[in-house]
Formats: C-alpha cells, structure tokens, sequence
C-alpha cells in the first residue's frame, strides 16, 4: 500500500515591514488569462463561491471547536486557516470515490453539492480572493509532489491544475531528506518564506503529498502609531500574567457590546475587503463563548455593529500553530480516507493508496504599521462623546474575514501573545 499525505500548508496573516515584494507582478497576473475558448472563472460561477460560504462557516466552528476541546489545547494558542482546510480537502476530494468522496463532502457541509459546483466554487474563490484589492496581498494555490515514476491520472492533475491552481512537481520519496527539502522550498516560495520546514520525516514509502497554501499579508486601514506602544499586562489565566508590547490607537470603528454572550465585538480593518473581527469575551466567558459560537453568532453581530470612537489597545504578537487533523477529521466523520478502505482511483489507478496525515500550520503576526509606513498617518474627525474603551489585555479570539466571498480566511484563539 502506498500513502497519499496530505499536507496542509498555509499562510501567515499581517502587517509588516516595508518590503513590498514588488506587489502583483506580471507571474500575478497570469491565471488572469484564460484561452480564448475558456470560459472566464465567475460568468456562471458568480454564485458559486457563495454556495460554499455557509457550509465554510459551519465546518470553520465545528472545527475550532474539536480543536479548542482538544487536550493539547488547553492554555494555548490556537490559529488556522479554515478556508485552506476545507480547500485542501475538496481538492483531496478530486480524487477519491464512493464512501471515501461522501465522507468528505459531508464532513465539509456539500452533501447536497455536485462535485462540479463545489470545484468551480474554489475556482471562484481563489480567483476572487486574488484579485478583490491591490492593497492587500492574498494567494492561494496548491501543489501536488508525486513519486518519480508514479503515475497519475491525468483528470486528476488537470482538474486540481485548473479548479485549485495546484502545480504539480515530481520528488524522490525514497531519499525521504531530499523530498522533504524540495516539498519545503515549493511552500517556503509560496509564504513569502514565513513557512520554511513544514515537512519532516517523510516516509519513503509515501507517493504523493498534497499541498494548499494560503498566504495573507494585510495592511491595516489605519496604522497604530508606534511611539503609543507601551509595555503592559496580559491575564493569560488567573495565574499567570505576561508583559506584552501593546499598542494603542483612538479612531472610528465598529463595535457591538453583545448583553447575551458577555462578549465585545470589534472590526480592525485591513485595506481593502478584510478585517480583522476581535472578540473579546467577559472575564471568565471564554468557554461559553468557545461552547456556543456559530455562524448565525457572526451574522447577528454584523447586523449589530456600529461606528463608535473607540480607544483600542492591542498586544503586538506573533503566534505560530502547527495542527495535526487526522483523528479530528476522523471525529467529523472522515474515517475511509485514513484506511485500507480508502478509494482514490480518481487519483491513481496503479496501486491503492491512503491518506496518511494531514498537517496544517498557519502563522499569525500583528504590529503596528501594516506595510506603510507611519507617514501615512490620518487624522480621524472625532465626535466630543468619551471613547469606548477596548483593552485585549486577556485571552480573546480572531477572526480574519474577507467580505466580498464572505470567507473565514482564518480564525483563532490569542491565549498568550508572547508564546
């Protein structure tokens, strides 16, 4: 039996110093153009990405959930890119049949999705999410290593090329070292470096491993002003206080104060069409916030928020979380995939293979500037009523939503800044 992995590889999220590398360069551009017999991705597919959005929301709580319950969690961060999640599992999806496909497709929310839609939706969404501002940087792709000499479907490739924008690449799985450097360097270019040795001991039995990235680099709308960074305290939990580098800002932002979830919402925008949605519970109610949140939880709040002066104070930090997802796919219900059950002729018809991990790791980074540098500072015409006061000076979580698709781009738990 040979093992397909599948390797989850994505992102990290933020503002950060002033190298701009080169913003949409022409390579940017190129899926842009389509043969003239191609139709462009969104004619018909205009909806299709929003077909996905309500399922991608449900999957992305559920998720967090197994997560945060998770043993392993207790006390630390937690940080993901849901959308890559469910990306990289619709393209594993490609190429699996029977129980193995209905398996996926119902732990995702599709079951009552043709294949087809749910495909030109990624292609829809990828291509959205590239393309919605200049201002922010987003790509998402994916790649396929294959064993040398192994041989693929030819659908297979052709559909994640053209549905995911996967490239595929041939590696030497039986120098395991050597595989393992060129699959981190494929995602290392990918992440603007921010993901460097994803990949690790490799086994050589291993013909093929899936790869989705997602790289994300926000500026914010409006930069904090470095000299209000101060030294202060974070309640990690009712023992234990670290000093974090906290940085200040009074402007206008949109804020809701939810009476029924003792919780304080809060939209940091990037340029362009994400924000950064902060929500920051009462003393003591993260675990009934965790328990319960959902989508119809994020919809109600949006309808709630309004344009208030806030004085937000927000740690400076940078996380990185590493997940392993087998027994929590497992748990949602993806059991054939990770068995000898598992059917992915779809991918390979010489010999039968299985999934034998699937690893994600997303990086996270806030500071104050965004990109630009503190020169564009704005002056903000305040009204004379006393600001709001929001200090992130306890646990809290994020979530990094871009609007026009409605995607949860990434979404975590900030428990300690400094860790």
């Amino acid at each position: 039996i040979a093992i397909a992995a599948l390797l989850v590889a994505t992102t990290w999220a933020a503002p950060h110093e002033g190298h701009d590398h080169g913003g949409h360069t022409a390579e940017h551009h190129h899926h842009l153009h389509h043969g003239k017999d191609e139709p462009h991705p969104g004619h018909n597919g205009d909806d299709a990405c929003h077909l996905l959005a309500p399922h991608n929301a449900d999957f992305a709580f559920s998720l967090y959930k197994k997560l945060a319950l998770h043993p392993d969690a207790q006390g630390k961060n937690i940080f993901f890119s849901p959308v890559g999640i469910s990306m990289a599992l619709s393209m594993l999806a490609v190429g699996a049949k029977g129980s193995t496909l209905s398996q996926i497709y119902s732990s995702l929310g599709y079951s009552g999705l043709q294949a087809q839609q749910v495909n030109e939706g990624y292609e829809h969404l990828i291509h959205m999410l590239g393309h919605s501002q200049d201002a922010m940087q987003l790509e998402a792709g994916a790649g396929v290593a294959i064993r040398e000499g192994f041989k693929v479907v030819d659908q297979f490739l052709k559909d994640v090329q053209h549905y995911y924008k996967s490239e595929a690449f041939s590696v030497d799985f039986s120098k395991p070292e050597i595989a393992a450097e060129e699959i981190n360097k494929f995602i290392a270019k990918k992440t603007n470096d921010k993901i460097t040795n994803m990949v690790k001991d490799l086994d050589p039995s291993m013909v093929m491993i899936l790869i989705n990235y997602m790289y994300f680099r926000g500026k914010w709308d409006k930069p904090f002003d470095a000299q209000l960074t101060h030294k202060a305290d974070f309640k990690v939990d009712k023992d234990t206080t670290v000093q974090v580098d906290m940085m200040k800002r009074t402007g206008r932002y949109d804020i809701y104060q939810d009476p029924a979830n003792q919780t304080t919402v809060m939209m940091v925008p990037y340029k362009g069409n994400t924000s950064m949605m902060i929500i920051l519970p009462d003393d003591g109610k993260m675990k009934e916030l965790e328990e319960s949140i959902c989508r119809h939880h994020l919809k109600n709040w949006h309808d709630k928020l309004f344009r208030s002066s806030v004085d937000l104070f927000m740690p400076k930090f940078s996380i990185s979380a590493t997940s392993k997802l087998n027994d929590i796919l497992e748990d949602m219900g993806v059991t054939d995939a990770f068995s000898d059950t598992a059917d992915f002729s779809g991918m390979t018809e010489e010999v039968k293979v299985k999934v034998s991990q699937v690893v994600h790791q997303a990086v996270l980074n806030v500071d104050e500037k965004g990109t630009e540098a503190a020169a564009a500072t704005t002056i903000e015409i305040m009204p004379m009523s006393m600001p709001d006061t929001v200090i992130l000076n306890q646990p809290f979580l994020v979530l990094i939503v871009e609007d026009s698709t409605k995607s949860i781009l990434f979404m975590g738990k900030i428990t300690n800044p400094t860790e």
